[in-house]
């Protein structure tokens, strides 16, 4: 039963855009920004569901940034 719970809201989650994109910003001068994660909004308002596709090990901190559709497109055809 908890398995087509979990499967219900992963379907949810999915086809909803998210409301944050996730970026590990490194301790260092004019370093790249790498793309970890998103975040989706509660239907409560109350919170996030953070999903990350990587954890970073070296130094630096997690970005939470507005998600950006136009931004999105133009970024995944380059670099």
């Amino acid at each position: 039963m908890t398995r087509n719970r979990n499967n219900t809201r992963n379907r949810e989650q999915e086809s909803k855009l998210p409301a944050f994109i996730a970026y590990h910003v490194p301790d260092r001068d004019k370093a790249p920004w790498a793309r970890i994660g998103a975040a989706w909004d509660h239907k409560d308002g109350e919170g996030f569901t953070l999903q990350l596709d990587l954890v970073p090990v070296a130094t630096g901190r997690i970005v939470l940034r507005a998600y950006d559709p136009e931004a999105a497109e133009t970024s995944e055809g380059g670099a």
